[in-house]
């Protein structure tokens, strides 16, 4: 077969003439003639071939400015029809066209909005498409343009894809939401389509319905990328971030992914893309990113384009033989008469070759269509492979992902294998040099530096018990400060509140008297008339007449008519008679006068007693408003005061019930009722609110409990008072409910109560006094035995001064104690004096007990010391007890003493020589221990390395031992103090005093009740709760 090299030079010559410049002409026309038949107003699918070339024209000149310098010239606002094959073709020129067509069409975005703007404002169908699609277009052309990485057909590897997102989570974050709305548009534009078909999707086979479903095939490749490319993205995401925060991004996908997998579904449905594109399917649930595994199974979707056969094209002729017979026929043949001569009629070889040319260039292009169309069928079927091939490379690929995480966890587990191999070899190695490098100084160093390191930790624990101490005692002393102010306002409230009362309660009941004595007046005066008018009738004859009155308004009248009697009659006794019909004309009004003062009077006893009865419901709402009140919150009282009160609160109740009886029987007399509500209410307001106070150190349980039962009393006494303000229900008011709700407030008073030792209030007077004998007696023995001790011993006399200053101590503490009994218990007796101040003679009497206990067991350890039988220790831990005993004693007898008092001031300075010489014992026995430690010398010098080595273990073992023992006997000691602080009866809250309720006042005598003093309001009865010592 000849080939085209062997047409002869002849031949060719003539195709020299084809200029750059013709070629150019040439590839411009077939352009324009491929952009006119495929973009045109024919309502009617874009031919691939037409597009084809249009493609291939993008890859000839390496960009598409051909293509944009006609499609400017398009009337695009003309026609919707003609705008939709516009962005058509402009879809499949993105996709499939050469790389720097997207640069091309960057430059004409603005052509592209323009289009559809205009379309959008317009209400046609065509044009609502028009306008979707520019709008995704424009997203497509940003998005590539951004992202140079995925090529505008959107088929990367996933490595690619991994190396755009990076590590940055951000950037991350931030292309996926550029992929979901990429997405967003696609699906929009194929629910737009959709959405017009509806009515016609049975003949999906007509060219109208045609056009509008070409464009989605170039949108069914798209989205099978985008939804891949997101599916990574999320799980790399999942990975990076919590779960909460991806919250959005899972429910835009969801949404996505039932949109895509419809439109998937639509779509494999009709005729038209059956033929034209194989269309994937998607799972029947969206992929789980909750779990990591879960990107093992999913499958990437992908889209097969089977190659169509070629359709009918007009043939294009390799060489060019007509071109130049018609371009130059004439001077051709002038040219080749002139060079060849005239033809004679015989054909020439040259013509012969040509036409063999011919023939052959026919059968090689028949060939060649042969060859495409088998070429074609090759590559739809290498596709498939391809596309299973790419299956099976994906499902590869997830197992070397898996192989790969494996690896790693099992080079992890290997790695920490041999850290720990090496780090123990590494002990081994320093386990054998430090064995070769012990010695005795080594030794002696570490001891050394253990005591320096406990000396640091000892001073450093002082420190801040230092610290807290004072933390501890300024915010005791501003508590203090704050219940003390506190406490003088309500004080000052109540006195205030007391005065008003007071006054009223006297203004009212000196009206009362003045209308008593008026009313008296007015008895006296209509006696005197009775007295007259019994007179007058023993006058003869004229009483009959005068017994006969039938009214008080017939006497005047009668009265006149006697004295003209009396006139005409004129004997001597017409001075009894005048007399006795004056006294008939005035009775009358003064009978009157009496009825209206005695209603008077009755109204007046009941407006005084609704006065009382507002001013009591105004103290007990503000008793109760206390309950509630966050100022009160810092208010603190005692179970012991609450109970007096709720006692003396309890008693009122007696002369209240009495004081109604008396008024219910004669409304005219309400003093007893008045008196008796005005005590009760001062003393059921100071129940309630010492009952709030109490609360606030009680336990929750009880607080709760207490705070109820107060406002329970509250609300029964309000009750109580509105029956009485209301004449109907006066009689029936009753006070049963007020006393039950009091006898649960000295219920709950009683439970609270501190447990202190079971004895007779009568026996502490006699206690104390034994104590403090017992105690004198056991420090003089302690001094007697000391110095016989220190005699022997002949060592400084520290116990001997530590003894002799307690003596004097316990002494000026009994001489202070008889001087605050004789200041404090006035008339009474000294066994009166301490039963009533009970809690602070408990207190005293264990103080004076451990200041004895403490001197006993000094001297017992001192002795022990003596014969080398007992620990310095001993001494040391006496030494404080002694210490705390003291300051107990101290804070015991400064509760009721007098500022002033010399025997205080003795006694203080006791205390301090006995601190000073407590301090000094522990000082000289810590000294002593030292020396002798100190002759204790350590020599190893005679001892092997293995010796030293197993001394140094052994040692070892024991500093465990003791440390482990240490902490056994702090957590004894713990549970020791506990278990005394609960049996000396200590209480968590500041301790309050105890005070008896003041007696009832005078029945008939409107006087304000004394208020019983709290605790802190300078009472001589305070009493003052102590702790034990804290050694």
């Amino acid at each position: 077969m000849n080939s085209i090299k062997s047409v002869p030079a002849r031949v060719l010559s003539r195709r020299g003439g084809h200029s750059l410049e013709a070629e150019r002409e040439q590839f411009d026309k077939n352009q324009a003639i491929s952009i006119s038949k495929a973009i045109n107003t024919q309502e009617a699918p874009v031919k691939e071939k037409h597009a084809r070339r249009i493609i291939l024209g993008t890859h000839h000149e390496k960009g598409a400015f051909t293509f944009w310098s006609y499609a400017i010239g398009l009337p695009l606002p003309s026609s919707a029809i003609l705008s939709w094959k516009f962005c058509h073709v402009l879809h499949k020129v993105l996709r499939d066209g050469h790389p720097n067509v997207l640069q091309d069409c960057q430059r004409y975005r603005s052509n592209i909005r323009e289009t559809g703007d205009l379309w959008g404002h317009l209400h046609d169908r065509y044009g609502q498409l028009v306008s979707i699609y520019t709008r995704l277009l424009l997203v497509k052309i940003s998005f590539h343009i951004k992202h140079p990485e995925f090529p505008p057909g959107l088929e990367v590897p996933d490595e690619v894809l991994e190396k755009t997102a990076g590590t940055d989570v951000n950037n991350i974050f931030q292309l996926t939401v550029e992929l979901f709305d990429y997405l967003d548009w696609e699906l929009k534009l194929s629910e737009s389509v959709f959405r017009q078909l509806n009515t016609s999707m049975a003949v999906s086979q007509m060219s109208a319905v045609q056009c509008r479903l070409a464009p989605l095939i170039q949108v069914i490749q798209d989205c099978s990328h985008l939804y891949h490319y997101a599916v990574k993205l999320m799980f790399k995401l999942h990975s990076c971030l919590p779960a909460d925060t991806l919250q959005g991004h899972r429910d835009r996908f969801h949404e996505q992914f039932r949109s895509l997998k419809n439109f998937f579904k639509k779509a494999s449905d009709m005729l038209y893309f059956k033929r034209l594109i194989q269309i994937p399917r998607l799972p029947e649930s969206p992929p789980n990113f909750l779990r990591a595994s879960a990107l093992a199974e999913h499958v990437k979707p992908v889209v097969v384009i089977p190659e169509e056969a070629p359709e009918d094209e007009e043939p294009e002729n390799l060489i060019e033989i007509s071109t130049a017979s018609t371009v130059e026929p004439q001077v051709t043949s002038g040219i080749f008469d002139q060079t060849f001569g005239p033809p004679n009629g015989i054909r020439d070889d040259r013509d012969a070759q040509i036409e063999s040319l011919k023939k052959e260039v026919d059968m090689l292009r028949a060939e060649m269509e042969k060859i495409k169309l088998e070429a074609q069928r090759y590559v739809t079927q290498l596709k498939a492979q391809v596309n299973s091939l790419e299956g099976e490379v994906e499902e590869q690929r997830k197992q070397k992902q898996k192989a790969l995480v494996d690896n790693e966890q099992l080079r992890d587990e290997l790695e920490k294998l041999q850290r720990v191999k090496q780090d123990s070899d590494r002990s081994q190695r320093l386990c054998a040099e430090a064995e070769k490098k012990a010695t005795a100084t080594e030794i002696r160093y570490t001891k050394l530096k253990e005591k320096h390191s406990e000396l640091i930790n000892t001073h450093a624990e002082l420190l801040r018990k230092n610290a807290d101490t004072a933390k501890q005692l300024t915010v005791t002393q501003q508590s203090q400060e704050e219940v003390a102010r506190v406490k003088e306002q309500l004080a000052f409230q109540v006195e205030q509140v007391k005065r008003e009362a007071e006054m009223k309660l006297e203004d009212q009941s000196l009206q009362m008297e003045q209308l008593r004595q008026e009313l008296d007046a007015r008895r006296e005066e209509l006696e005197q008339a009775q007295r007259s008018l019994s007179q007058a009738k023993q006058v003869r004859g004229w009483g009959a007449g005068c017994a006969q009155i039938p009214s008080h308004k017939q006497t005047a009248a009668q009265t006149n008519v006697l004295s003209r009697d009396m006139m005409v009659m004129g004997h001597g006794d017409r001075g009894p008679v005048s007399q006795l019909c004056h006294s008939l004309a005035s009775a009358a009004p003064q009978s009157n006068q009496e009825q209206s003062l005695q209603q008077k009077l009755l109204d007046e006893q009941f407006i005084i007693l609704q006065q009382t009865v507002r001013e009591a419901e105004d103290i007990l709402r503000d008793a109760v408003a206390k309950l509630d009140d966050p100022l009160h919150i810092r208010c603190i009282s005692s179970p012991d005061y609450l109970l007096s009160r709720a006692q003396a609160a309890l008693e009122s109740t007696d002369a209240l019930e009495n004081g109604h009886a008396q008024y219910v029987a004669s409304m005219a007399d309400a003093a007893g009722l008045v008196g008796a509500l005005a005590l009760f209410a001062h003393l059921m307001a100071d129940t309630i609110v010492n009952g709030s106070a109490t609360s606030h150190l009680a336990p929750t349980d009880h607080a709760d409990r207490l705070t109820e039962t107060c406002r329970d009393c509250g609300q029964q006494s309000l009750d109580y008072l509105g029956k009485l303000k209301d004449k109907q229900t006066l009689g029936r008011a009753e006070l049963g409910d007020v006393r039950r709700a009091l006898r649960g407030v000295l219920q709950l008073a009683q439970e609270l109560r501190p447990k202190s030792l079971d004895i007779k209030q009568e026996e502490l007077g006699d206690m104390v006094e034994k104590e403090m004998a017992s105690t004198s007696e056991a420090i003089e023995d302690a001094v007697r035995r000391i110095e016989e001790m220190m005699s022997q011993a002949r060592n400084e006399s520290s116990g001997v001064k530590l003894e002799v200053n307690e003596r004097l101590l316990v002494m000026t503490s009994t001489n202070l104690q008889k001087e605050i009994v004789e200041s404090g218990r006035g008339a009474a007796t000294t066994q009166e004096f301490y039963a009533k101040n009970s809690r602070w003679t408990e207190g005293l009497i264990s103080a004076s007990k451990a200041v004895g206990w403490g001197a006993t067991q000094l001297v017992e350890s001192a002795d022990r010391v003596v014969l080398h039988m007992g620990k310095y220790e001993e001494l040391i831990v006496c030494s404080h007890e002694i210490a705390a005993s003291t300051a107990q004693l101290v804070a015991a007898s400064k509760v009721k003493a007098e500022k002033s008092s010399r025997n205080l001031g003795k006694l203080q300075e006791c205390s301090r020589n006995v601190n000073e010489m407590a301090a000094n014992v522990v000082a000289s026995t810590k000294s002593g221990q030292e020396q002798i430690e100190e002759k204790d010398t350590m020599d190893f010098s005679g001892m092997s390395l293995i010796k030293l080595k197993k001394e140094e273990m052994e040692t070892q073992v024991k500093v465990l031992e003791l440390e482990k023992r240490l902490e056994g006997e702090r957590v004894r000691l713990g549970e020791l103090r506990k278990q005394h602080y609960a049996l000396a009866g200590t209480y968590d809250a500041a301790e309050d005093g105890e005070a008896k309720p003041a007696p009832a006042p005078r029945r008939g005598i409107l006087k304000k009740p004394p208020l019983a003093q709290k605790p802190g309001h300078g009472e001589p009865e305070q009493d003052a709760g102590l702790y034990p010592p804290h050694m």
